[in-house]
């Protein structure tokens, strides 16, 4: 979506919604729309369709949607990299976090008013280039960053708010990203490891289909 701004003169300059201006009442339309989307399918085998939505939410961004119940996650998939137009993204990770977790069986339609649905849009990712680990340790901020570990086929990622969920420090975070990865826990300390951040905007519900927040962790 474009949105208008006005300078001296009254001059109209486009504004292009990115990553960077999304709002707290975006992040309500987000969650509700990852919400939505999984009732939709789950109950009716139907992909949700919401042109309004779809022009809003038209630029590209990589996005996780998360499912809670009372005992913890029911599903977490998304999309590290801005490879689809946000509104495309979120609709096919909120499915598939409620279908397609391999971890979990597919959420059933009497489950989702007791579920917390939460929406992660992450900015594009920058890879850490150096090879001294306190360099490595400086360059990444717990509450604010996620990671992303990459060797030959292997990959793992962590979003920013896990290691603020499990209180780990930076080097407990980076162990954890290598064994999400399947790799050995210090594997981030060896050279040919790709170590790459990004940050996240992340919303979430705070009860089941209640009042929608955005997560601070810094």
């Amino acid at each position: 979506m474009v949105n208008v701004r006005f300078n001296r003169g009254d001059v109209i300059i486009p504004m292009i919604m990115d990553f960077k201006n999304i709002s707290d009442d975006d992040g309500v339309v987000l969650v509700k729309m990852a919400r939505k989307s999984v009732a939709e399918y789950i109950t009716n085998d139907k992909k949700i369709t919401a042109p309004d939505f779809d022009k809003k939410f038209s630029f590209n961004a990589g996005v996780f949607v998360t499912i809670n119940d009372q005992s913890g996650l029911r599903g977490c998939i998304g999309y590290p990299l801005a490879v689809k137009k946000l509104s495309h993204a979120l609709v096919d990770a909120a499915i598939s976090a409620a279908t397609n977790d391999p971890r979990f069986s597919s959420i059933r339609p009497n489950e989702l008013e007791k579920l917390v649905f939460e929406v992660t849009v992450l900015s594009d990712t920058e890879e850490i280039s150096t090879n001294s680990l306190d360099d490595i340790i400086n360059a990444i901020k717990v509450g604010r960053d996620g990671l992303i570990i990459e060797k030959d086929f292997q990959s793992g990622l962590l979003l920013p708010q896990v290691p603020v969920e499990y209180n780990w420090d930076t080097e407990e975070f980076l162990n954890h990203t290598c064994h999400k990865a399947g790799l050995p826990s210090d594997s981030w300390k060896h050279d040919k490891i790709k170590i790459s951040k990004f940050q996240g905007m992340v919303f979430r519900e705070i009860l089941p289909n209640g009042e929608i927040i955005q997560e601070k962790f810094q």
